[in-house]
């Protein structure tokens, strides 16, 4: 007798339960390292449980960030490199709580893909799970999702969510007035910003990602583009504990300098701002030289160096930047606040160095 013929399965759709089930299994002890106060929770829960009372705040406001890679995931995707992209996940998030004085808490991710490779996966999320440590957040869990025809084989893409807390008086920013001063923290490089210019440079030079970085001979380009985004939190929640003068900080991320400082500056404030006073990393030079991309375009798309911008009141500011270097960063004095009720919120003067 003729055997009925199998029915469909998932597996036959292009999605395999199997698959998602070993990545569990081999994401779960990155999980673990990422345990905090208030969170010490296993993965495979319908959603993640964090106890703020046991994180030890007072009177607590919470504040939420969300945000991608951007098209360097294509970058990961096709130079096979995949370790670093989930670090810039995680600090494209945090780096949005932290100025607003946040501690972040907890960290959720979103995994896409055209076919679920576990390997591939796990090491995402393992580049998710160092990011969380680096932040002193835990990965409360997360989703991974196997689409097939809607993303292509092999592609995947990011999303993250981190949560925060920050007590009711310590809530950032705190009112920017005239005279105030600003000072650039380094950034990596490009961080996740402007990747689909710095796509179209390499491609129209023609160059591979095997290819030796034209800036960073000891290394591939694609390794070197690669290098992940700035974690800022722990060195930034340590400064302001120790000094009271911070009054505001700006993550410079897309839009750069003109978009991003204006953000945290109240109504009538603004900031003049010394191009020539901070040192400008190889990569930029590259680029700009390359593509032959104006001054103007490059301040307005990458962090050109500076990552974070923090504003200190104009009478502690020498306090500000002793704190800032004792907690290990290398602040420069970039500009000022300035009476802005006409005109042009940001200044830009003297030259970039590019």
């Amino acid at each position: 007798m003729q055997e009925k013929a199998r029915g469909l399965s998932y597996s036959d759709a292009g999605v395999d339960i199997d698959a998602g089930n070993r990545l569990v299994d081999m994401i779960r002890p990155f999980v673990r390292a990422t345990r905090r106060a208030g969170a010490d929770g296993e993965i495979g829960g319908f959603g993640g449980v964090f106890d703020l009372k046991a994180a030890g705040f007072s009177d607590p406001l919470l504040v939420a960030a969300n945000d991608g890679v951007g098209t360097k995931v294509k970058i990961a995707i096709e130079s096979g490199l995949h370790g670093t992209v989930g670090v810039d996940l995680v600090a494209m998030c945090v780096n949005d709580l932290i100025v607003q004085g946040a501690e972040p808490l907890f960290f959720l991710d979103y995994y896409a893909t055209g076919k679920l490779d576990p390997k591939v996966a796990a090491a995402v999320v393992k580049g998710v799970s160092d990011g969380c440590v680096q932040a002193g957040c835990a990965l409360l869990g997360g989703e991974t999702a196997e689409m097939p025809g809607l993303y292509a084989r092999n592609d995947f893409d990011l999303a993250g969510f981190a949560v925060g807390a920050v007590d009711r008086r310590a809530l950032l920013p705190r009112p920017v007035l005239p005279g105030d001063v600003a000072f650039g923290l380094p950034s990596s490089g490009l961080h996740s910003n402007g990747f689909s210019l710095v796509r179209k440079v390499v491609k129209d030079m023609g160059l591979s990602w095997n290819a030796t970085a034209p800036y960073a001979p000891e290394m591939t380009l694609a390794r070197a583009l690669l290098e992940p985004t700035r974690i800022y939190v722990k060195p930034l929640l340590a400064a302001l504990k120790r000094t009271p003068h911070i009054r505001a900080m700006a993550h410079i991320t897309g839009g750069g300098f003109p978009e991003n400082l204006p953000r945290v500056l109240p109504k009538g404030v603004g900031v003049a701002l010394d191009l020539s006073t901070f040192a400008v990393p190889r990569v930029f030079k590259w680029l700009a030289k390359t593509g032959e991309i104006e001054a103007s375009e490059m301040l307005r798309t990458f962090n050109c160096g500076v990552g974070m911008v923090v504003f200190a009141s104009r009478e502690g500011a020498d306090e500000a930047e002793k704190v800032l270097r004792d907690v290990g960063e290398h602040p420069v004095r970039i500009g000022q606040a300035i009476d802005a009720s006409e005109g042009e919120r940001v200044l830009m003067q003297g030259a970039l160095g590019l």
